[in-house]
């Protein structure tokens, strides 16, 4: 039964929506970079393209299958929602990403290994203090260089800084001294790999070699003249590419400190879970980590059993992190990875890390821009089409409903405000842009909305025919309306949700803005619409059939009237 029209109050129902439009723009105009234009897709506004290149240890081809492994984790990496409109490519033996708008960074970022591991740090340095004790004694220049557990004799050298990992190119692993090796078949890395008829891959092969054997050796001797040797302020070639198993010599991620390391104790493998948290105790934010039951109980025995000692993270054969361990941490609790992160960087990796590591490790190209595939007269169709949709479906309840057409015009235009401020803010928080798919679902949720408010006025329609006013009619038209209403949203939300999971691509976009604006369609009609039609069924004048054009309808309830009054002096007679 319908409630009462005491109880209906629906000035409160306007000035809730109009809180959440409030709260909404506030966000808009107040967080994040404050703008207040949405993000669009690659094929509306462009993108930056990098093409990334597999590098392989032994130089050969990469497999197809670690190819769609790759394409696969990075596409969850960037794309994990399936909203932001990135694209990632096999071609041949490379991987093309294209991502909206002109951020290069982001789209390098994307190729990032992200291999983990957890290694024991057996001594240190700072680039700085090596350089200056290298410029004062340079016959000694890692005299200086502690390695717990190892000696420290002065490195061979000659006098020169030698090229990081130039030293051991043509020599054995196992050899200490650094005498050149006048006549090689090895290519140097900075050289032409095909003026030899060796193709890149083989050079990349040699170069991550040269890498592991100066700088993953287990010889003291060697680890230190890499130590005195490694130049951080250059691209990695063993990026992504050190053997767990063996010790390792690693800048930090800043460039600043170099790390004398032992083997992994944990592979990246284990990590459960990432996310990105803001320590307010110390003002900075942090990667929190979660590992599965085989690496917590290593971490556990690790940490008791070391505690003032330093383990050190390290991505991409890079240190992100070293802390000093302050006490045993318990089986099953999660465990921090600090640095200078920011809040966007410190999300970016723990979103990395969570989906895991790529099979291969990859050389990114040059970034090159993309130009829009459909471009801006398409959004403008787009845009044209919209506004056709909604001005015809003004022109049909203006004409069939009269003054009520207006309260839809107004609930659209409402609704469309708060549409376009949750557009930015989901552009600007997971990554949302709006491409062509999208702007389909949401013209498709104009017609949506439209829907329901049909649905409304027909239900006040047919309790009218049932010989109630116009104030009568409307609560109790709502009481049955509203089922109808939430019964086909639902509806609509299971389509979309299904649509969602099952679909790819662009596709994933129209099935998440058809999703949202069934879900707004519910909140304006039940925060708008209804609340303004109760407010119209008040007044003395929306309640004029020449006003809100129930005129008819009235008649057909009067004509009701007198047929079954005839009817019943006809049954009494």
């Amino acid at each position: 039964m319908a409630p009462s029209t005491g109880t209906v109050h629906p000035v409160r129902y306007l000035a809730l929506f109009g809180v959440l439009v409030v709260a909404l723009y506030a966000l808009v105009f107040f967080t994040g970079d404050k703008s207040a234009t949405p993000k669009l897709g690659i094929d509306l506004q462009g993108g930056t393209r990098v093409t990334l290149t597999a590098r392989t240890p032994d130089g050969s081809a990469p497999s197809q299958d670690s190819l769609k492994q790759a394409q696969e984790i990075i596409e969850t990496r960037v794309n994990g929602l399936g909203v932001s409109g990135s694209e990632v490519v096999v071609d041949g033996d490379n991987l093309v990403i294209t991502v909206p708008g002109d951020d290069s960074a982001q789209a390098r970022s994307l190729g990032q290994t992200a291999r983990l591991y957890i290694r024991p740090v057996t001594g240190s340095i700072d680039v700085a203090t090596r350089d200056a004790s290298r410029t004062a004694t340079p016959e000694t220049p890692a005299a200086e260089t502690p390695a717990t557990g190892a000696p420290a004799p002065e490195a061979p050298t000659d006098g020169t800084q030698t090229p990081q990992n130039r030293p051991f190119l043509a020599q054995d692993p196992t050899t200490p001294e650094a005498t050149p090796a006048p006549e090689t078949t090895t290519p140097a890395p900075t050289g032409d790999a095909s003026s030899d008829g060796t193709d890149e891959g083989d050079a990349a092969a040699a170069e991550i070699a040269a890498a592991r054997a100066l700088r993953q050796s287990s010889d003291p001797t060697v680890q230190q003249q890499a130590v005195a040797n490694l130049d951080c302020s250059v691209a990695d070639p063993l990026r992504g590419n050190d053997d767990p198993t063996l010790p390792l010599v690693a800048c930090s991620q800043d460039g600043l400190n170099i790390y004398l390391l032992g083997p992994s104790i944990i592979d990246g493998q284990e990590i459960a879970d990432a996310s990105s948290v803001f320590n307010s105790q110390q003002s900075r934010h942090e990667i929190s980590l979660s590992f599965k039951t085989s690496g917590s109980n290593t971490w556990a025995e690790f940490t008791s059993a070391n505690i003032g000692k330093q383990a050190a993270f390290t991505l991409d054969s890079k240190v992100v992190s070293a802390p000093t361990i302050q006490g045993a941490t318990p089986a099953g609790s999660a465990t921090s990875i600090t640095g200078s992160f920011t809040a966007d960087s410190a999300k970016e990796l723990a979103n990395t890390l969570k989906y895991g590591s790529l099979p291969l490790s990859f050389a990114a190209s040059e970034a090159e821009t993309v130009s829009a595939t459909l471009g801006l007269a398409s959004l403008q169709a787009a845009l044209i089409a919209g506004a056709v949709g909604l001005v015809l479906v003004l022109l049909y309840c203006l004409v069939y409903y009269r003054m009520l057409g207006v309260l839809t015009a107004l609930s659209l235009i409402l609704s469309g405000v708060m549409v376009y401020a949750i557009m930015v803010l989901l552009g600007r928080y997971i990554g949302f842009t709006l491409d062509l798919a999208g702007m389909a679902g949401l013209i498709i949720g104009i017609g949506m909305t439209a829907d329901s408010f049909v649905v409304f006025f027909e239900r006040i329609k047919d309790e009218m025919r049932e010989g109630r006013s116009f104030r009568s009619a409307v609560p109790r038209g709502w009481a049955r309306a509203r089922r109808t209403i939430l019964s086909g949203n639902a509806v609509s939300f299971i389509a979309a949700a299904v649509l969602y999971v099952l679909a790819v691509g662009q596709v994933r976009g129209f099935a998440f803005t058809l999703g949202l604006t069934t879900i707004l369609d519910v909140i304006v009609v039940f925060l708008v619409t209804w609340p303004l039609v109760s407010m119209a069924s008040r007044s003395a004048f929306w309640s004029k059939p020449s006003v809100n054009g129930l005129g008819a309808v009235q008649e057909v309830a009067r004509e009701r009237k007198v047929a079954a009054a005839a009817s019943a002096k006809e049954t009494r007679a």
